[in-house]
């Protein structure tokens, strides 16, 4: 079909002149704050050391920037009828420079901990409105190559976070994390305040109070649930009373969602298919990739005596490679559909999961280095397709809900999967015998935390298969 012929088939739902320009701040926005959710992993070690506190209080760094962002994001389609797009973005970038701020200029892990909480407000909103307006302002034909760049954030932040933070890390003191930010985030506002224009009709709705509490405590309990399992195990009373109260309170609020007139999230978009299976497979591609950075980064360090800012540097390649497929995926979608891509992206992942099962302390580091490429080569040619296949099911008026949900489950099953992958770590150090020396242990660790990404991925793969791309002519 000519282009022609799908412009006049399928216009975007609002025009926009330039609509990379009106993209643009948000991108900026959404890739610190993906940055911001990984970065941080690799200065740990030298947080506790600093700000005196144990492994379970400064794991909260992250946690509570995801509790944030689970809490935030379920209310984003919302905000949307209430407040115009470009007043939320804006706000939203401007409160993540307020967060960058207050955590470089943080005197204690107290102060640290308020400044990644208000971040977190940030990327709860940014992460779905980058989806619901490009949606609106890019005709379906185009949609595959508008994903691409969003999945370009949506991928390569996360991979890429642990490389910029070892470097940082190796020449400045982890402030400059932070510092580093806002110059960024400077210029997202100025090009979100000078091209981005309001593309979401404001209808006003009922606030229905206890959705909102319902919608609190559900998410932000999950994602609490599943981050106390680091410390205390999957068989500690406090996380199974907290993970079985946010499942029993998460029920309650679908079903509330399910039967009301103005839902918050309208959970009847999973009754198309095509949305069902792209968001399924959304969810377990993120996963996939948040476990495998959340290891790979230790593995470095630990099972390799990798240094920090070497680790950084050895990460480098696979980030690089995850932006080039990013960057190129989308377009995949556009010219035929998401089944291949999907199928051939998840087959790929599981190869370079594979090949880290392989490893041992002594591996050479161009071996670990190729692995972790294989796999930045597979996620994303997955995900832009995937999501593009999904998102494109929706309408105008469910293209926020179907893009918050969406992101509200992915953020959860980040958190999940970094949970379980450092609790299997933890079972795989445990079975090594006395014998192993810990770094021979930490290895071992690392292959029974990879079980998780590699069932996913599998899992995926299988799924793919379900994908029903139209016919074009």
């Amino acid at each position: 079909m000519s282009e022609n012929a799908q412009n006049g088939a399928a216009q975007a739902a609002v025009s926009v002149k330039h609509p990379f320009l009106a993209m643009f701040g948000m991108l900026i926005g959404g890739f610190v704050g993906m940055l911001s959710e990984t970065s941080l992993n690799i200065a740990l070690p030298n947080l506790m050391t600093q700000l005196h506190v144990s492994v379970g209080t400064v794991q909260w760094l992250v946690t509570g920037y995801m509790l944030v962002i689970g809490i935030v994001l379920p209310l984003s389609s919302l905000l949307t009828k209430w407040f115009s797009t470009r007043s939320l973005i804006i706000f939203a970038l401007c409160d993540f420079i307020v967060g960058a701020a207050i955590s470089a200029l943080a005197p204690s892990f107290t102060i640290l901990l308020i400044g990644r909480m208000i971040q977190g407000i940030a990327t709860g909103l940014i992460l779905p409105l980058m989806f619901t307006v490009a949606t609106l302002i890019y005709p379906p034909y185009k949609l595959g190559s508008a994903m691409g760049m969003i999945g370009l954030v949506i991928m390569f932040a996360p991979a890429i976070g642990p490389t910029l933070a070892g470097i940082v890390l190796g020449v400045l003191s982890w402030e400059w994390i932070f510092w580093l930010f806002i110059p960024f985030l400077l210029v997202a506002l100025f090009f979100a305040i000078r091209y981005l224009p309001n593309v979401a009709k404001l209808t006003k709705p009922k606030i229905d109070i206890l959705s909102i509490l319902l919608s609190t405590v559900g998410f932000g309990g999950l994602v609490v649930a599943v981050s106390m399992s680091t410390d205390y195990g999957w068989g500690s009373a406090n996380v199974l009373v907290t993970l079985i109260v946010a499942l029993i309170v998460l029920f309650f609020y679908i079903r509330r969602q399910l039967h009301s007139d103005a839902p918050i999230l309208n959970f009847h978009v999973y009754n198309r298919p095509q949305f069902r299976i792209g968001s399924i497979l959304v969810m377990l591609d993120f996963g996939i990739i948040l476990s495998s950075m959340y290891l790979l980064p230790m593995f470095w360090q630990n099972g390799l005596a990798i240094a920090v800012a070497l680790t950084g540097v050895v990460m480098l390649p696979g980030g690089v490679v995850n932006a080039v497929v990013s960057a190129f995926s989308g377009r995949l979608y556009d010219n035929g559909g998401a089944k291949k891509p999907a199928i051939l992206g998840f087959l790929i992942v599981i190869i370079g999961l594979a090949m880290l099962f392989f490893t041992t302390k002594n591996s050479a580091i161009w071996y670990v280095i190729l692995a972790h490429i294989v796999i930045m080569v597979g996620a994303p040619l997955a995900m832009s397709p995937t999501q593009t296949y999904g998102l494109n099911a929706l309408d105008q008026q469910t293209a926020g809900d179907g893009s918050t949900i969406m992101n509200t489950f992915q953020q959860i099953i980040g958190a999940v999967s970094t949970a379980v992958a450092t609790s299997l770590l933890g079972l795989g150090q445990a079975a090594s015998t006395a014998a192993n020396t810990s770094r021979t242990a930490f290895t071992n660790g690392v292959h029974y935390g990879l079980l998780f990404p590699l069932a996913l991925a599998v899992i995926a793969f299988v799924v793919s298969f379900t994908i029903k791309d139209k016919k074009t002519d």
